[in-house]
């Protein structure tokens, strides 16, 4: 004689049947009256209303991103007149051939000694350099036209920078300047120890990650060609920077989020709280940008690119930045809160969306302050030479956080921080909401029977979310 199994039941044997969506025992047990002879394959995360639910916000959402991208799609870099400016130059790639010293006095194109007030830190260093030990590099040409072509270059004392034997070089080529003055060193070729830890960096994703970290290095790579030959181009074409920033970064996270983390309710409960808090990062950022009068226009690169493309709002540009760059710490902060969500059902499946809420949000403060300090932190870094110079002008609070340059950085960074404090209670609470309705069945058998949550699968393996 055969019994119908109830809650709580120990979990079924290798080989034999596994929990359905229901929470009803499937398999090919004799005599069991709900047996499902269908289900062989992986529960569905959610009921088929929420998924229908969730397609209806993101397919269209696809789809216009797609649109996008094709409306926008650039031509290609427009050219312009090359203007022989800091990154604006003709560059060719150099080897130093021979280093010798020589006394700065012979190679001082005055002839004469310098006689400024030693007391300040400029006659100071004239003087150092008219009475110190130059050194006189020949460098060849190892690309373009002039391949094999060389020329010397003094270096200073005082330079940052000095050259050696068998150093690799770049070299600005400025064709209308005389022909000894054509060539001269503007910067070491980092390539090779740039590339190596490019690798070292491949490497260890992909053994720690396995698999997951090969689809992070594809997706880090189709990121970076979304951004090279569509966000770019786009902007230097003339098109709207917030514009092109919104669909190129809502194309890059479709991508990822998809490619690394599965096509999921779980991934798809990640991009719709990403989502939001982008459109929140972009509406705070477009608001106190235009309020606290930010042109973007704040140093020799950007006022290099206001020169050459006048029509490009910098504005918008600086909106772009603050937009694209909040991206991948959104990534990170809704993935993981999903996750833990996720989690917490798995391990109490009888636990409501307010019970899943408050422990997931009590998961997310912790996260919340430690990735806004490693924003702020990451900021100050970047900016540390500037702060310097703010603190050797003995420059007071309130004088440094108005300069433009300062208030550009606390903007981004207070925006973006805004952005990722809010998509913790955003993604937990939709997380909540979906993962909530996964077999309320279950969770009721559960719930009244005071048991443990079934197994759900055999031999060790979990079901696919």
């Amino acid at each position: 004689m055969t019994t119908t199994h109830q809650f709580p039941h120990p979990p079924p044997e290798p080989g034999r049947g596994t929990a359905d969506g229901h929470g009803q025992e499937s398999g090919h047990a004799p005599g069991h009256g709900h047996a499902h002879g269908h289900s062989h394959g992986p529960a569905a995360p959610v009921s088929k209303h929420l998924r229908k639910v969730i397609a209806a916000i993101l397919i269209p959402f696809a789809a216009a991103v797609l649109v996008g991208l094709t409306v926008l799609w650039p031509g290609g870099t427009p050219s312009h007149q090359r203007t022989g400016v800091g990154f604006d130059r003709q560059t060719q790639q150099a080897t130093v051939t021979q280093v010798a010293a020589v006394s700065c006095r012979t190679v001082n194109t005055s002839g004469d000694t310098p006689t400024g007030d030693t007391s300040t830190a400029e006659g100071a260093s004239a003087q150092a350099q008219a009475s110190g030990t130059c050194r006189k590099a020949t460098i060849r040409v190892d690309t373009g036209k002039d391949e094999g072509r060389t020329f010397t270059e003094i270096v200073r004392p005082d330079q940052p920078r000095q050259l050696h034997q068998g150093q690799k070089v770049v070299v600005a080529y400025e064709p209308s300047a005389p022909k000894e003055l054509q060539y001269s060193v503007t910067d070491v070729n980092r390539r090779l120890p740039v590339a190596l830890l490019a690798g070292v960096f491949a490497l260890a994703v992909v053994v720690v990650g396995r698999m997951r970290g090969v689809m992070a290095l594809v997706a880090l790579a189709i990121s970076f060609l979304v951004l090279r030959f569509f966000v770019l181009p786009a902007i230097l074409e003339g098109s709207n920077p917030l514009v092109v920033a919104v669909v190129g970064s809502s194309a890059i996270m479709l991508i990822a989020l998809y490619m690394c983390h599965g096509l999921s309710a779980r991934t798809s409960v990640a991009v719709l709280g990403t989502l939001i808090s982008l459109v929140l990062i972009g509406l705070l950022g477009s608001l106190f940008i235009g309020w606290a009068a930010l042109t973007g226009n704040t140093d020799d690169n950007t006022g290099l690119i206001h020169g050459l493309y006048p029509s490009i709002d910098m504005s918008g540009l600086l909106l772009a930045g603050v937009i694209i760059g909040s991206l991948g710490v959104l990534d990170d902060v809704t993935v993981t809160q999903t996750s833990a969500v996720w989690e917490l059902h798995e391990a109490n499946p009888a636990m409501g969306p307010r019970g899943l809420y408050r422990a997931g949000i009590r998961i997310g403060r912790d996260h919340i302050a430690s990735v806004v300090n490693t924003l702020v932190l990451a900021y100050a870094g970047a900016a540390l030479p500037l702060l310097l110079l703010f603190s050797i002008a003995q420059s007071s609070m309130g004088t440094v956080a108005n300069s433009e340059l300062v208030a550009e950085e606390i903007v981004r960074t207070l925006v973006g921080s805004i952005g990722l404090v809010a998509s913790v209670p955003v993604t937990t609470a939709l997380a909540a909401l979906v993962v909530s309705a996964d077999r309320p069945g279950q969770a009721r058998a559960v719930a009244a029977a005071g048991g443990p949550a079934p197994a759900r699968g055999g031999r060790g393996r979990r079901r696919k979310r």
